[in-house]
C-alpha cells in the first residue's frame, strides 16, 4: 500500500489513516527498552523473595485451585491480590477487583518462551478467575491484559499479566454492545463471525486453524496491530474448549516472537461485560512501536504508518 486512506472500524465510530511513508517497511521502526529490569534477588514475584505473597489460586504440574499456605508446593501459574489497586471491594467509590497472575515462577522467561501447554493452562487461570469474579454480582465489567515492555507501561521485568473487574461498565464497551446487536438485527448475523469470514480472504490474514483466525484488522490502531479471534461464536474465555485454549497459546508463541524481534513493547487484552451473553470472544495485541501526538489526542482520528496488510505480510514472514 503506497497511498493514504481513511478507514472505519468495524463496527463503531472510529477512523483510522492509513498512512504508509515512502520506503518504509514493516519492520523498520525504532528499537526501544524493555520494561524496567529487576534482579530475581529483589523481585517479589520470584518465590525466594522474603515478601513473596501468597497465592489465592496455583496452577501446579497436577493440580488446580487453592495455594498452599506455606506456598512450598511447587507452582507453575500464581494468581495473588495486586499490591497496589486502583479498585478494591471496601471503596464504594472505586470499587472493584484487582489480580495479578504470575505467570511463572522463573524470573527470566518471557511469555513467548514458554511452553503452549504452559499459556494453555495459563487461560485456565484467566478462566477459572473470571468465573469466581464474576459471582460478585455487583461486577459488570472485567479485563484481562498483559503490559510487556516499559512504553506499554510494566514496572516488573518479571512475566505476569492482570486481571481489572468493576461496577461500571466504560461508554464505548456499551457503545460497541449496542451496535453489535443493533447490526445482528439488521443483518441476521454477529459482526464479527462476519469479520472472521471477511478477514479470511483479505491480505491482512496472517494465519488461521480450525479454531481460530490471527489477523492484522481493517483499520489498524496500533503499528503491527493483531487480533486473535475465535472462530466460534463463543461469549467469552470461560467458554473456550481445550483445543481452543492450546490453538490460543500456539498463535501467541507465534506472533509474541515477532514483535520482541521489532524490539517494541506490546500489550494484550480482552474484554467481557458480564450482562451481555452475546459477545463474540478476540484479543487484541497492541504493539506500543508510535506515540500519539496532537491529531490523534486532539482529534481522536489515529494516524498509522503501518498498514495492516504489511503487518500482516511481516507476520507471515
Amino acid at each position: 500500500m503506497s497511498t493514504a486512506e481513511i478507514r472505519k472500524d468495524y463496527i463503531q465510530e472510529r477512523y483510522v489513516v492509513i498512512a504508509p511513508r515512502r520506503g518504509t517497511r514493516p519492520h523498520d521502526v525504532p528499537t526501544e527498552t524493555k520494561a524496567v529490569a529487576k534482579k530475581a534477588a529483589s523481585c517479589a514475584f520470584c518465590p525466594v523473595h522474603p515478601d513473596h505473597p501468597a497465592g489465592i489460586y496455583c496452577v501446579g504440574a497436577d493440580y488446580l485451585g487453592d495455594c498452599f499456605p506455606d506456598n512450598t508446593r511447587p507452582w507453575q501459574i500464581k494468581v495473588v491480590t495486586n499490591k497496589f489497586p486502583a479498585v478494591t471491594l471496601d471503596n464504594p467509590k472505586a470499587y472493584g477487583i484487582q489480580e495479578v497472575i504470575i505467570e511463572t515462577p522463573d524470573h527470566e522467561p518471557e511469555l513467548e518462551d514458554l511452553p503452549a501447554e504452559h499459556i494453555a493452562k495459563l487461560l485456565e487461570v484467566y478462566a477459572a478467575r473470571t468465573i469466581q469474579i464474576t459471582k460478585n454480582n455487583r461486577i459488570e465489567y472485567v479485563i484481562i491484559f498483559k503490559n510487556q515492555g516499559g512504553r506499554a507501561g510494566a514496572s516488573l521485568e518479571h512475566s505476569h499479566s492482570q486481571i481489572f473487574a468493576t461496577d461500571f461498565i466504560p461508554p464505548h464497551l456499551i457503545d460497541k454492545s449496542q451496535r453489535t446487536q443493533r447490526y445482528k438485527l439488521l443483518n441476521g448475523s454477529c459482526v464479527f463471525c462476519d469479520v472472521v469470514v471477511k478477514e479470511q480472504a483479505s491480505s491482512r490474514l496472517i494465519f488461521e486453524d480450525d479454531y481460530l483466525i490471527v489477523f492484522c484488522p481493517y483499520a489498524s490502531m496500533y503499528n503491527y496491530e493483531v487480533w486473535i479471534m475465535a472462530k466460534r461464536h463463543v461469549d467469552n474465555v470461560t467458554m473456550l474448549s481445550a483445543e481452543e485454549r492450546l490453538a490460543w497459546a500456539q498463535a501467541l508463541k507465534k506472533i509474541l516472537p515477532k514483535i520482541v524481534k521489532l524490539g517494541l513493547s506490546y500489550n494484550f487484552y480482552f474484554h467481557e461485560i458480564v450482562n451481555d451473553p452475546d459477545q463474540h470472544l478476540y484479543m487484541k495485541i497492541t504493539p506500543r512501536g508510535s506515540i500519539w501526538a496532537g491529531v490523534e489526542i486532539g482529534s481522536g482520528v489515529v494516524i498509522n504508518p503501518v498498514a495492516p496488510e504489511d503487518a500482516a505480510e511481516y507476520y507471515r514472514a
